[in-house]
């Protein structure tokens, strides 16, 4: 299941919720009023950082975003296999092609403060990406192929088994090295 367009609708639901004018999110997340225009219309897809910026401005958790189900607060397990819905992400916000796939591992966890996710990064012969930030930390753990991470003015590369942790607030960008498809586990915290 792709929930992109959900998101978008989810969006535009709790902005009119909270009664924020799209102008007044848009001054509020850096973004223009068109992005937000193009998310809530699901034309565009958001890239990781507006999304975080969004959630942030509206008062929720990045998860709001991505939950199915509303009433677990319990412990959570996601069993192999149950994590293949997937949510997919353009890697910039003005490019709307989706070549990272989220599979979160914590959905039905609806007081969560991690987002847990599995993200299969496609194969993409485009070099050109700007850095961003946001409030929060990342780690992230390469299970398979090789990372590159543009971390403010340093870049890392990281093969299958490596990790790293940092501030999310620094500009950064993260994409499979050289172009090749990878695989990583990361867990992002952001706070409300």
């Amino acid at each position: 299941m792709d929930c992109t367009n959900i998101i978008g609708e989810k969006i535009k639901a709790l902005r009119t919720l909270k009664e924020i004018s799209i102008d007044e999110l848009a001054e509020r997340t850096g973004l223009t009023t068109d992005q937000i225009s193009r998310i809530e219309n699901n034309i565009d897809i958001p890239s990781l950082a507006p999304l975080v910026k969004i959630a942030r401005t509206l008062g929720v958790r990045l998860g709001t975003f991505l939950d199915d189900q509303t009433t677990e607060t319990g412990a959570i397990i996601c069993r192999k296999g149950e994590a293949d819905d997937t949510i997919s992400f353009s890697n910039n916000t003005t490019d709307a092609r989706q070549h990272m796939h989220y599979h979160s591992l914590a959905k039905s966890k609806t007081d969560r403060h991690m987002e847990p996710f599995i993200i299969d990064i496609d194969a993409n012969e485009d070099s050109g990406f700007s850095l961003s930030g946001h409030e929060g930390e990342e780690f992230i753990m390469v299970l398979n192929g090789i990372l590159e991470i543009n971390y403010g003015k340093y870049t890392y590369i990281l093969e299958q088994g490596d990790t790293i942790y940092y501030d999310s607030i620094v500009p950064h960008h993260v994409h499979a090295y050289q172009g090749q498809p990878a695989q990583i586990l990361a867990v992002i915290y952001t706070p409300i």
